[in-house]
């Protein structure tokens, strides 16, 4: 029997005039997966797990809280959001608050340290984690979150509860940038959710669906909406491409954690947007 059921969406990058710095509508790539979700039944919680706003600004980060509250107001449920590195922390909480948000708007986050904060949906326990470092495109949780967390998870919640973050703690090799720009202290991420009621931790940022495991708990990064990354290029090469992906996650029975992908209707799915190489960083666009 599932008992919750939450979309989970990240890397929506909007600014104020809906475009990202590559030239993507990814305003237009958040309605478009949004549209696409609205016959998914059953939702008890809408999560975006950071890069809220392409250029950190509160005009982006008001137009994803326009269309993501909007859909959330129509199915009578909460919606959640963490920052990512893309984000700046004084817009983010001018625009969200604790960004713990109710059907209605109505702010039901306890906040923590930096932009973490907590609430319950049904008994279920979200935490979200702030791993943002300002200037930087890695992660990392800093002492005080982790003691805030810790704290949180002494007494388990009556169904448990879900971490969510922007930056995964968890790579692959298939994959050598990832290392470079992951969370980068996943092990003491491990050290405090180890032994605790965490049933999945979840993630953006990659703009790729990819799971693990950290601590014998599930890890989960959603695939990107503004765009998502195409692991058919070399190695040394990062290629992105249009196609706005989401996830269902649902928890409750004998197979919880699942994790369903979704890929919105977009007839230019798989046009290349950028392609860099990791070793440069340089645009190779002209290369391929």
């Amino acid at each position: 029997m599932i008992t919750h059921r939450i979309l989970h969406l990240s890397d929506t990058h909007v600014t104020g005039s809906g475009f990202d710095e590559d030239g993507v509508d990814a305003a237009g790539s958040l309605d478009r997966i949004l549209h696409d979700a609205r016959f998914v039944p059953d939702l008890d919680l809408v999560l975006v797990t950071g890069d809220i706003a392409d250029d950190g600004s509160a005009e982006g980060c008001a137009a994803v809280l326009q269309r993501v509250g909007a859909f959330a107001r129509e199915r009578g449920i909460p919606h959640v959001y963490t920052t990512g590195n893309h984000d700046a922390r004084e817009p983010f909480a001018k625009v969200f608050g604790s960004a713990h948000l109710g059907p209605d708007g109505v702010d039901l986050g306890s906040p923590g340290p930096q932009r973490t904060a907590v609430s319950e949906v049904s008994g279920l326990r979200i935490i979200t984690l702030d791993s943002l470092v300002p200037g930087s495109v890695h992660g990392f949780v800093d002492e005080e979150q982790l003691a805030w967390l810790c704290g949180l998870l002494s007494q388990p919640a009556p169904a448990g509860s879900i971490v969510a973050l922007h930056h995964p703690p968890i790579v692959t090799g298939a994959s050598p940038s990832m290392a470079r720009v992951n969370l980068q202290n996943g092990e003491r991420l491990a050290e405090v959710l180890a032994g605790s009621d965490v049933r999945a931790v979840l993630c953006g940022h990659y703009h790729s669906q990819l799971s693990g495991f950290l601590a014998g708990i599930p890890v989960w990064v959603t695939p990107g909406v503004v765009t998502r990354i195409d692991l058919t290029a070399p190695p040394h090469l990062v290629r992105g491409v249009l196609g706005a992906g989401a996830t269902v996650v649902d928890l409750g029975g004998p197979f919880s954690p699942v994790f369903h992908t979704l890929h919105a209707r977009d007839p230019r799915a798989g046009e290349q947007v950028y392609l860099v190489d990791t070793g440069s960083g340089q645009d190779v666009t002209s290369e391929e």
